[in-house]
Formats: structure tokens, sequence, C-alpha cells
């Protein structure tokens, strides 16, 4: 399986995870530092993105799409 179907994968069990209305959290992390959090807010089905980055506040993002946070993740991950 290929990174990008996994991370597309992971978010996909996000969405399912929030069945119950509360948002759910997943961490993806590279050799074992964090490297963001995704929160997937079903009221909105919106997707949040929490990239960290040494000493700096962590910068937060939008999506509504799976497909462009999958990228985003992707691109933060390699």
């Amino acid at each position: 399986m290929s990174q990008l179907q996994g991370i597309l994968t992971r978010l996909k069990n996000l969405q399912e995870q929030s069945g119950s209305g509360e948002p759910a959290q997943r961490y993806f992390e590279v050799n074992g530092e964090r490297k963001c959090q995704v929160t997937f807010h079903p009221k909105t089905e919106t997707f949040e993105l929490e990239v960290y980055n040494e000493k700096e506040k962590p910068k937060r993002y939008q999506f509504d799409n799976i497909d462009m946070i999958t990228i985003e993740i992707f691109d933060l991950i390699q």
C-alpha cells in the first residue's frame, strides 16, 4: 500500500470513529516526532489540520475535502 493510500485510509477511519457526533483526532508522526494532528468535526464535516513546527506555535488549517488534506499530510511527513 502506498503512503498516500495509508493516509487516506486513516482519515476515512477517523470519519467513521466520529459517528457519535463528537470530534475524533489522530496524530501523524515521523520517527516518533509528531508532525501534525487531524481532527474531524462531524457536525460540519470538516477536517482541522494542526501542524507542529519547532519553536513555533502550531498552525491550524481547515479542509472540507479529504483528498486535499491527504496531500497536505503527505507533504508534511515526507
